[in-house]
């Protein structure tokens, strides 16, 4: 009696230990959620085309094809706004995403720390270590002695 008595004052702490972890567990918010998904992306993801279709204001909407099935989505850039340009807009046409091999629907087009976006006319920088164009591609005419940003800057004059 005393053993069974035990048993069940043991399996009660263990219910209430794990209902109060439950309660009072810190909860990711959905922002941080979200910064932890591009992260992920950027890291693992490969890079493929997209095509920017639209614009909102503070959404870009884009198509891509992954193995012959199309995907049409959007991604919420109201975090990212600092470095994009003020007209959404401008960014209709060719793009480069970054998706998930494992789920394609999971992609992006641009994070804290990398961009796909292209914008004629105009560079669209996330950061000063952010890639000569958005697949990452160098020129094969750039000077080995320029910087990323002085090469973009004569590109730039150039056109």
């Amino acid at each position: 009696m005393q053993t069974q008595l035990l048993i069940l004052g043991a399996a009660a702490t263990v219910v209430i230990l794990g209902a109060l972890w439950f309660i009072f567990r810190r909860r990711e918010t959905p922002d941080a959620r979200e910064r932890r998904r591009r992260q992920t992306l950027h890291t693992t993801g490969r890079i493929g085309e997209a095509m920017v279709t639209g614009a909102g204001e503070n959404e870009i909407y884009y198509e891509y094809t992954i193995r012959g099935v199309q995907y049409s989505t959007a991604q919420d850039v109201s975090a990212l706004r600092e470095g994009l340009p003020q007209d959404l807009g401008l960014l209709v046409g060719s793009a480069g995403m970054k998706y998930s091999t494992k789920n394609p629907v999971h992609s992006m087009l641009v994070c804290e720390e990398w961009s796909g976006l292209r914008t004629p006319g105009r560079v669209v920088e996330m950061s000063a270590s952010a890639d000569i164009d958005a697949v990452g591609h160098h020129p094969q005419d750039a000077a080995p002695s320029e910087s990323p940003v002085e090469q973009r800057v004569k590109r730039q004059a150039a056109s």
